[in-house]
């Protein structure tokens, strides 16, 4: 099982991935890292530092009240990671 790099959590919600298939899983936002973690396979796993992280997008609707879709920019080789919340 993998170590998280986070010490404190301050998010979790249940999310999709969308790197390949579809994946069902959890994101947790911390003090260290964004984080996924895939429910059915432990080994399936996206941990991504604050320090690469360039910008976080969204689609916000409904005045602010609803996040349905996100996606983390890396620095290297500017690299989209993205998310829908469940």
């Amino acid at each position: 099982m993998v170590q998280s790099l986070n010490k404190k959590v301050d998010l979790t919600i249940n999310a999709t991935s969308y790197l390949g298939m579809a994946n069902y899983g959890k994101v947790l936002v911390g003090d260290e890292a964004f984080e996924y973690y895939n429910d059915k396979n432990v080994n399936d796993y996206i941990q991504i530092p604050w320090s690469e992280v360039t910008e976080i997008m969204a689609s916000v609707m409904f005045k602010g009240k609803w996040i349905p879709r996100f996606a983390v920019v890396t620095k290297k080789q500017r690299k989209l990671y993205l998310f829908d919340k469940r």
